[in-house]
């Protein structure tokens, strides 16, 4: 017979870790997929299929595959850790920018597919007529695109930001369970319930079901109103 531990006071520190993870690797991948989805959406390459496989990679892999990778490459063993390590005296494993690198990793497709899928339906003669009025790439990409693309945007940045609090598996193997550093609300969730405090778990679990509702409630809502927009 399993004895349920007494119900332990509630934390919010692991929350908070998690939004602030989220927070910050949903405004790397915006900054960083922005540009990457623009060159994919006009690129014809034979070779565009294979980039995107790869970026979307992350979604299809275990995230203990993609984690236990990850560690190997962030480690202070390998090249990459190494050099890391010795010029900028920054540990990646086990600390928390090394799960904001795993965390840009593991979440880039949920960011850059919107923003690409949004920019391959916006009309070629849109952008013509902006390139025609002499206005740079980069001002037709800040004051026509992405305007244009407001719904894609939107849900790039949602889906990127819940995606990365409800991680578990990459952030785990790069990260352990540092109170404060790495010990985010999935991680523990998991630890309370190896020791039977089913009742804390509870809360946590609830707190993640109900904020994951309201995101995709906005993000369904944000894009009904698109469809209603572009009909009318």
């Amino acid at each position: 017979m399993i004895t349920q531990e007494p119900m332990s006071s509630f934390d919010p520190e692991p929350f908070l870790l998690s939004f602030r993870l989220a927070a910050a690797t949903t405004v790397i991948l915006f900054a960083v997929s922005v540009p990457l989805a623009w060159v994919l959406s006009m690129s014809r390459s034979r070779f565009k299929p294979f980039v995107e496989a790869l970026i979307s990679m992350p979604i299809v892999l275990p995230p203990t595959v993609l984690g236990f990778y990850l560690l190997m490459f962030l480690s202070g063993r390998s090249s990459f850790g190494s050099f890391i390590g010795n010029v900028f005296d920054i540990e990646l494993v086990f600390t928390f920018p090394g799960i904001l690198i795993a965390s840009c990793v593991y979440s880039f497709p949920f960011m850059l597919q919107p923003l690409q899928s949004g920019m391959e339906q916006l009309p070629q003669k849109l952008i013509e007529a902006s390139y025609a009025l002499g206005k740079s790439p980069l001002k037709t990409l800040i004051s026509v695109i992405l305007p244009n693309i407001k719904p894609s945007v939107l849900t790039g940045l949602i889906i990127t930001f819940a995606h990365t609090v409800g991680e578990f598996g990459v952030v785990l193997m790069v990260g352990g369970s540092i109170q404060g550093e790495t010990r985010v609300a999935s991680i523990a969730i998991y630890e309370l319930v190896e020791l039977l405090d089913y009742r804390t778990a509870h809360v946590y679990s609830l707190i993640l079901i109900a904020f994951s509702f309201i995101v995709l409630v906005i993000v369904y809502t944000v894009n009904y109103r698109s469809r209603i927009t572009r009909n009318t």
